[in-house]
């Protein structure tokens, strides 16, 4: 059976799709958008299956050829695919220089059964992080970093907003994600005998003289505020990066990478 193609930009299917870019919307519907070859490659290498498949074969990108392959496996898996032409893929793609394809994925949710621990667990937990582009950041982050899995707190922003699934480059599907209250995060941390680490520019220690060996949990704050007080409270150590510069503070996904990696480096 031959798609459906697309022309019109009010045709009903162009109207939700550029819905889907607003929280409400991706909430109600409980689905969200992936735009890209490499994002979509990913979803579907790792068992995520699209509902649907929006394809426009004239912003296809030259030289790569793989397109058809993809289209093919995301049917299999039951997608329904739509063609759609230029005018109307450059309405509902967010990204400046789009490479035809969009796909519609279900949300899900994960709970704490769903995080995989290693025998010395890792874990990397946000609180209140703000940005979509930090987001996606700190999850492509945490899979380079090899993490059992990122722990979500009190979220800002969405994990499936738009703009967190781009600068994740697609391990959004790899890296297992919690999304829960900072209590509920401490308690279940306590539970686990997993040792927190907060990070805080007001710190004695630099994170280089911490002990990020054993089970570990890195703490990492807000854009704006940093970690609220009960987590600098309750947590078993505080660390700084040391900064030379009249800069207090860095980015907080650049913070994030810095201080992984150091534990990655003392973990061996």
């Amino acid at each position: 059976m031959e798609p459906e193609v697309i022309t019109s930009l009010q045709n009903p299917r162009v109207k939700q799709l550029v819905k889907l870019r607003d929280r409400r919307p991706r909430d109600a519907a409980r689905q969200f958008l992936v735009e890209g070859y490499r994002q979509i490659r990913r979803a579907l290498d790792k068992g995520f299956f699209p509902e649907e498949l929006y394809v426009c074969p004239e912003w296809y990108p030259g030289g790569q050829g793989n397109e058809a392959t993809l289209i093919d496996e995301a049917t299999a898996a039951g997608a329904k695919v739509f063609v759609l032409n230029k005018a109307a893929f450059a309405k509902v793609a967010y990204r400046e220089r789009p490479d035809g394809l969009l796909a519609v994925l279900p949300q899900w949710q994960n709970e704490w059964a769903d995080l995989a621990l290693s025998p010395t667990p890792f874990l990397l937990v946000v609180e209140a992080i703000e940005k979509p582009g930090n987001l996606g950041t700190i999850l492509r982050s945490a899979d380079a970093a090899g993490v059992d899995g990122l722990i979500v707190c009190d979220p800002v922003t969405d994990l499936f907003n738009p703009n967190v699934v781009r600068a994740s480059t697609g391990v959004l599907f790899s890296v297992p994600v919690v999304i829960a209250e900072s209590a509920d995060v401490r308690a279940w941390l306590a539970a686990k005998s997993i040792r927190s680490v907060a990070t805080t520019p007001a710190a004695k220690q630099p994170h280089t003289e911490a002990d990020l060996k054993g089970p570990l949990a890195i703490i990492m704050g807000s854009e704006q505020y940093g970690l609220s007080d009960e987590w600098l409270a309750e947590a078993n150590d505080t660390v700084r990066i040391p900064m030379a510069g009249q800069a207090d503070s860095l980015n907080v996904a650049m913070a994030t990478i810095i201080t992984l990696f150091e534990a990655v480096r003392q973990r061996g």
